[in-house]
């Protein structure tokens, strides 16, 4: 509240500063998720701002600005993300906002946040977005552990409060060594219309794995689990879809062939009502990653009354609980069981959340 708005007992909207690093389609959950909670922020009467960096950034939010990087051309700095004009400009957002949020570690967008916030005075949240779970802190580990140690851990050093989106994520953030106060807030996902039928009259059925094309999630196990019991289930389809990194579609199709599994498919990655609509006709979703923070694909699935078979390296032990997929855990073992019995189950058994009987 300023100062006149206070004097007049007026009351101005709270103005939310939001900065990540890139909004790529193909960067997976925070694509979704920072700009679908800005949009609710602002429903409810907030003002907010995203800053990115252009380049990697859907521009389909108004509320959107995207800056130019720097040296580009230099693959470390690209790869950091520098841009001295998102610099600037957090800087200055920074100075009007009331609260500061910053969306993700290891790059300089989410260096500039922390700085900015201090600078301005203003409270910082940060959400980390699953990347410090030990898994993810595997990969460039020295490249990392220089970061956090000369840019991150100061520029977050007076962070008001960390976001987590499970109580796994603020376990995880406890054992790295965060002491500040931690707020877990699951995020929210659009609830799809009208849920396709999964009636029993289909002819064909549809396993659908929706992320990432990334060594993390689990796929090398998954196509081998689905190479042993994909004879035992002839009426069902494997469908892959979601952006490639590096050669791993490569390394996966070569894999399939090897082993002789059949009845799979890559679709690459799907956006906005062709997504919703491949969710919606599917019959059993599959996450066999390693780790998720949160895993807002199997949220997807479920509004859309899609059963889930997730892994324990994501935060959904509610699954069997509710009745609504399989919980389990890592290995070739475990996923195939799992496959087996879903694809076994009735369409009313697989749904029971859905058409009121238990799943047997």
């Amino acid at each position: 509240m300023t100062r006149s708005a206070a004097s007049s007992g007026e009351r101005r909207p709270l103005r939310a500063l939001h900065v990540v690093a890139g909004l790529s389609l193909d960067d997976g959950g925070p694509s979704y998720s920072v700009p679908r909670l800005c949009s609710a922020l602002d429903v409810v009467g907030c003002e907010t701002q995203i800053l990115t960096v252009a380049g990697t950034t859907l521009l389909n939010n108004s509320n959107v600005e995207a800056f130019e990087p720097r040296y580009s051309r230099l693959p470390l700095a690209a790869r950091l993300r520098f841009s001295p004009a998102l610099q600037r400009a957090t800087n200055v957002a920074a100075s009007y906002a009331d609260v500061v949020h910053a969306h993700g570690l290891w790059l300089m967008p989410n260096v500039y946040t922390g700085k900015a916030a201090a600078q301005a005075g203003k409270p910082l949240i940060v959400s980390p977005r699953g990347m410090l779970a030990p898994e993810a802190l595997q990969f460039s580990v020295w490249r990392k552990r220089i970061m956090w140690a000369v840019f991150q851990r100061p520029a977050y050093a007076r962070a008001a409060v960390w976001h987590a989106t499970s109580a796994a994520e603020a376990t995880d953030l406890r054992a790295f060594g965060i002491s500040a106060p931690i707020a877990v807030i699951p995020n929210g996902v659009d609830v799809p219309g009208e849920a396709a039928s999964h009636a029993p009259v289909k002819q064909r059925r549809t396993l659908l794995f929706l992320s990432r094309i990334h060594p993390k999630k689990g796929l090398p196990t998954l196509v081998a689990a689905w190479a042993s019991v994909a004879s035992r289930c002839p009426d069902w389809d494997l469908v892959i879809a979601g952006p490639e990194e590096g050669s791993h579609r490569f390394e996966l199709g070569a894999q399939a062939e090897a082993l002789g599994a059949s009845r799979i498919s890559f679709v690459g990655p799907l956006y906005g009502a062709e997504r919703e609509a491949l969710v919606k006709e599917s019959d059993l979703f599959i996450l066999p990653t390693q780790n998720e923070n949160f895993g807002i694909v199997v949220a997807e699935a479920l509004a859309a009354g899609v059963p889930a078979i997730v892994s324990k390296g994501a935060p959904w032990a509610g699954l069997e609980a509710e009745r609504c997929g399989w919980w389990i855990d890592h290995g070739f073992e475990a996923i195939a069981a799992a496959l087996l019995e879903a694809t076994a189950l009735s369409a009313s058994e697989r749904h029971p959340w859905v058409n009121g009987d238990g799943r047997g």
